[in-house]
């Protein structure tokens, strides 16, 4: 293989991931949009929140069983099934004619995006050399952000222009090009690894502990904590994550190595990305409410004035992840843009009344900003740290510790917000409720700042083996 025909290669392998990994992250954003006339077609009301968390759950709870899986075998078969998967399943959401019809086959779409998310970042170690990757995980960071941009704008207009069933749609060609490309041009690593060698009760002790815990805080919003059916699903989560646990421990292939917590180069980034997110998601998920509430500013004005703080984590996750390898103690680049992300959570609990929205429009570019540095800094610590063969595990528990963060941030604060609004609520009352609940979302994020401090720095090598699509190792240098 040629140096030019192979560098070719791994361009049009990096396309095909982006694609995937837009696939799967635009999708997050594009279906909210089109709910109301969704909802008003099927005619579905009650079911409107499970759209949303049958995704989530069978997202969040494949990840980390996807990510060791393909460690073991491999991650181009399974980014390709993810992809085609997820194809497949979005097309049967389109043609879906009523709203169970509708969740089920959105549970279906969330197992194939659990498994794109946990191999997505995890391929870019099969590809780039350390130097590289920190790049390349800015870029898909980047892509990742962008993703919350382009996604309202593009739901908008495709439930408006061609019908809400173009929403799933439009997967499809995007699909088949990200199909085409990884199946052509990325490399493949080939394992030792046999079906036996999968540890399939771990693996359903896994989602028999997930699915109730993740299903308990999503029905928060409209079930006391105290509610049976919310101590219930935590109950029988806590049983069988507590038999995972022991299961784990005993198995020669876990599928969450618990001796990796041990390492600081594991264990700092989960941290981070946990409570990192529920400052990320209190902000996405409330500041609609801060400005249609507090400041009279209409719906469609309040989802474009979310635009810059996305803006803020692709310029900044696309510069960190071109910096980070030239920046000496690169480890306190996580600890100042945590900071930073604090301070526009500080500043936004500072808004009532009267402000401008320009004024939230500058905390939201804040807090974007100091966002975006964490998502290539805690992949690059990891693929750095980790022998190779971990770091698919490794990678998946950046993406699920971040999804629970943001499922259980969202959870925390909703209730905060339920419990503190005064009724009738009122433009200041909810200026006051919202002012507590950022602050709160500040404090928690405020261990993530705590956490990078005592990050441990990887030198970034600067040559790896990249293996080829023909199972010939080329070396490139970075």
């Amino acid at each position: 293989m040629t140096v030019g025909s192979s560098q070719r290669q791994v361009v049009l392998a990096t396309v095909g991931v982006a694609l995937g990994l837009l696939l799967a992250a635009l999708d997050q954003t594009v279906v909210g949009v089109a709910m109301p006339r969704i909802v008003a077609e099927l005619h579905g009301l009650d079911f409107y929140a499970w759209v949303t968390t049958a995704y989530l759950v069978t997202s969040t709870a494949l990840v980390p069983v996807a990510g060791k899986l393909g460690d073991m075998f491999g991650r181009k078969p399974f980014l390709l099934v993810g992809m085609g998967g997820f194809v497949g399943a979005s097309a049967l959401c389109g043609v879906s004619q009523d709203m169970v019809q509708l969740v089920l086959f959105r549970a279906l779409q969330g197992l194939f995006g659990g498994v794109l998310f946990a191999s997505t970042f995890a391929v870019l170690a099969d590809v780039f050399p350390p130097s590289q990757r920190a790049k390349m995980s800015g870029v898909f960071g980047a892509v990742f952000g962008l993703s919350s941009v382009i996604g309202p704008t593009l739901g908008g207009y495709l439930t408006d222009g061609p019908g809400w069933r173009w929403v799933f749609y439009v997967n499809v060609p995007l699909g088949f090009v990200a199909v085409a490309l990884v199946a052509s041009q990325l490399p493949f690593v080939r394992s030792s690894a046999r079906l036996r060698d999968i540890d399939w009760i771990g693996t359903g002790l896994l989602f028999a502990g997930l699915t109730p815990l993740l299903i308990g805080l999503s029905i928060t919003r409209d079930h006391a904590w105290t509610s049976v059916q919310v101590l219930g699903l935590f109950s029988v989560s806590v049983v069988m994550l507590l038999a995972f646990y022991f299961v784990e421990r005993r198995v020669e292939h876990p599928v969450v190595p618990f001796e990796m917590f041990k390492r600081n180069v594991f264990a700092t980034p989960m941290i981070i990305a946990f409570f990192s997110a529920i400052g990320m998601l209190g902000t996405v998920i409330f500041v609609p409410l801060l400005l249609q509430g507090v400041l009279g500013t209409s719906a469609t004005n309040s989802g474009q004035l979310l635009t810059p703080m996305m803006m803020g984590v692709v310029v900044t996750s696309t510069a960190t992840g071109a910096l980070i390898a030239r920046v000496p103690m690169y480890r306190f680049l996580g600890t100042a843009a945590l900071s930073v992300m604090i301070l526009g959570l500080v500043l936004l609990s500072r808004v009532g009344p009267g402000a401008s929205p320009l004024e939230v429009t500058r905390d939201l570019v804040i807090i974007g900003a100091g966002l975006g540095v964490t998502f290539p800094l805690t992949f690059v610590v990891l693929q750095a740290g980790l022998p190779h063969q971990l770091v698919g595990v490794a990678t998946s528990q950046v993406m699920f510790w971040r999804s629970l963060g943001g499922t259980m941030g969202t959870a925390v604060l909703g209730s905060i917000l339920t419990n503190r609004l005064p009724v009738p609520p009122s433009r200041i009352g909810l200026a006051n409720t919202l002012h507590d609940l950022f602050l709160v979302a500040a404090a928690v994020a405020f261990v993530s700042v705590v956490a990078s401090v005592f990050l441990k720095e990887v030198p970034l090598s600067r040559q790896v083996e990249i293996p080829a699509a023909d199972g010939i190792e080329t070396e490139a240098a970075a």
